[in-house]
């Protein structure tokens, strides 16, 4: 469409250009999600084929079948995926884990965020916890699983506990390093203007911690299933860990492979729910498609 169809039609150049610029974005979406879905899929067809007994000749182990052994077989895994839900078995452990990994998730991150905006705002203070907070922070978390579950049993609150120790401080030291990195020039103008510390809080320091945050969340999530599966791992009743360790120990891959798929199906759900918020709460930032 040429300038002068543009404008006989109602568009001038710039709406014109602007329209096309949203074409391109949308194309250049799709293609994204075509290559993701395409490699997704070419994954699960080698998977497939090297582990479907007779498809492939044997090339590391004594026969074909061993390798459908040690990583199940696509075809079985999902099958075992469509029972679980249609007979409804997995919902009641399903929502164990989620529950345990979006309190941890929620109370780690509020933790970390507050005690963050704290100390990079007391720096008498972090100098007295600093090395505190790095000692515990170096401390493997994993050897707490077992205490956490003396002190509060085998339900929920322990591995709730277990998450929080780990997403408090990833959020943590993301706030505190984005407040200390605070630009001056726009700290002393706003002084200057009069703005209050309530004020500095909400319009310049927070703004300055909430891209570290977004940040730090999207590797929370993934620890705070890791912390909700180590816990059922080493004391359960219910939970997807509880069914993975199951099965692991009567060497049934599929139902394992089965339970992995699951949750890091879910934990991709809370991450892009995690991008959705940081579009809705940084729109005044260009960066955030």
């Amino acid at each position: 469409m040429t300038q002068c169809q543009a404008a006989v039609q109602g568009f001038g150049p710039q709406e014109t250009k602007r329209s096309s610029a949203e074409r391109e974005r949308r194309n250049a979406r799709w293609r994204v999600r075509a290559g993701q879905w395409g490699l997704l899929v070419a994954v699960f067809v080698f998977w497939w084929l090297m582990t479907k007994p007779g498809l492939v000749p044997p090339f590391f182990f004594e026969n074909d079948s061993q390798a459908a052994f040690f990583f199940g077989e696509p075809d079985q895994i999902f099958l075992r995926i469509w029972e679980w839900f249609a007979g409804g078995e997995i919902y009641r452990h399903l929502f164990v884990t989620l529950y345990e990994t979006l309190m941890a998730f929620v109370i780690g991150t509020v933790s970390g965020l507050f005690v963050g905006l704290w100390l990079a705002r007391a720096p008498t203070a972090a100098a007295v916890l600093d090395p505190f907070i790095k000692g515990l922070n170096s401390m493997p978390r994993v050897i707490l699983a077992p205490i956490f579950a003396v002190w509060f049993g085998l339900g929920p609150a322990s591995k709730i506990a277990l998450g929080v120790t780990l997403v408090f401080f990833i959020v943590f030291f993301n706030v505190y390093q984005g407040v200390r990195e605070v630009n001056p020039t726009v700290l002393a103008s706003a002084r200057m203007l009069g703005a209050t510390n309530r004020q500095l809080m909400r319009t310049v320091y927070i703004p300055s911690a909430m891209s570290w945050v977004f940040s730090s969340l999207h590797t929370s999530v993934g620890m705070a299933f890791v912390a909700a599966v180590i816990g059922e791992y080493l004391g359960s009743a219910e939970g997807v860990g509880y069914l993975i360790l199951q099965a692991e120990t009567t060497f049934d891959m599929n139902t394992v492979m089965a339970g992995i798929l699951v949750l890091t199906a879910f934990a991709l759900v809370i991450d892009r729910a995690v991008t959705e918020l940081e579009r809705r709460f940084m729109r005044w930032q260009p960066t955030v498609k």
